[in-house]
């Protein structure tokens, strides 16, 4: 079921719309007149990041991290915004938490909404943006945790534990941070050169921090996958070096069992005319030459170093 919010300052209303269904879509096209499309587009949480410039309004598609299921895994929250003269409209998809908690403390406190909404729909969407990105920042340092700790594992004395699916899983949280992270680069660097209505100049050196965070957060996801490949890299390498040890003591043990498989062949048919077989010791006999040989063997083995 939706739920719509509004806050009111002076002039300017915001108006929060989580989970919105067809009511309150076509409520929006009547009061608004906003054009189809966008409003088509609201319904659907498929839309790439994009901004559409109209002459009294912006509409904003943006994709945002969030976390999801037992394993806390890295999914897309979308969020759109309908910005106007004295209206900022904004369509929470899936309940990000982070903006949220913006319009829960300017609906609460006075301070925070002179702060936010007094400056215009321009600096309150600064402000917006602003937050959703400083969200982000908690998925890294949790990817940066996970990280630290499959390092540790990997390369802790004596570990032999597969990790493969730890970091193939790692690797796809990176994998979508980065899909999701992308795009937005483009959509908040073109924020500036849009339509000044709502965006007045002096905000530009505003959204040029916003971009600066968002590189920040990109090359910390680049460092992040360029490290989740080594560890890969790494754990491949430790688990074919352990295959390798194993087969080469199955082989040793192969080869060590290979003549004493054929004495006990031989003698074990019942021949009377073989070597030993009358004399009253010969069980210890022929168990002393099969251990000389395991013996013989094992020296040989050690001086080519192949044990």
């Amino acid at each position: 079921m939706a739920v719509v919010e509004t806050i009111k300052h002076k002039k300017i209303i915001w108006t929060n719309i989580i989970k919105p269904d067809h009511e309150v879509i076509d409520t929006l096209r009547k009061k608004y007149k906003f054009h189809p499309l966008d409003l088509e587009d609201c319904l659907s949480k498929t839309q790439r990041p994009k901004i559409d410039d109209y002459e009294k309004y912006l509409f904003i598609v943006l994709h945002l991290p969030s976390q999801s299921g037992k394993r806390k895994s890295i999914e897309i929250t979308e969020i759109n915004i309908f910005i106007g003269q004295n209206y900022l409209i904004t369509i929470n998809h899936d309940g990000n938490k982070v903006l949220n908690n913006i319009f829960e403390k300017c609906s609460k406190k006075l301070k925070t909404k002179k702060e936010y909404m007094g400056n215009g729909t321009g600096f309150l969407l600064y402000m917006i943006i602003k937050e959703l990105f400083d969200g982000c920042f908690p998925f890294l340092d949790k990817l940066a945790l996970d990280l630290t700790e499959i390092e540790k594992d990997l390369f802790e004395e004596g570990f032999h534990k597969d990790l493969l699916r730890d970091i193939s899983l790692l690797n796809k949280d990176i994998i979508n941070f980065r899909r999701i992270v992308m795009p937005q680069r483009t959509v908040i660097a073109q924020l500036e050169h849009k339509n000044k209505k709502f965006l007045p100049e002096n905000l530009d050196i505003y959204f040029d921090d916003v971009v600066d965070k968002i590189e920040k957060i990109w090359n910390n996801l680049e460092t992040s996958k360029e490290l989740i490949t080594s560890l890969h890299s790494t754990n491949e390498s430790f688990l074919s070096h352990n295959i390798n040890n194993v087969m080469k003591v199955l082989t040793i043990f192969s080869v060590i069992m290979l003549p004493l498989t054929f004495i006990t062949g031989v003698y074990g048919m019942n021949i009377s005319t073989l070597p030993l077989l009358s004399h009253p010791e010969s069980f210890f006999i022929i168990s002393g030459i099969m251990a000389g040989i395991i013996l013989f063997m094992l020296i040989i083995f050690k001086w080519k170093k192949w044990i």
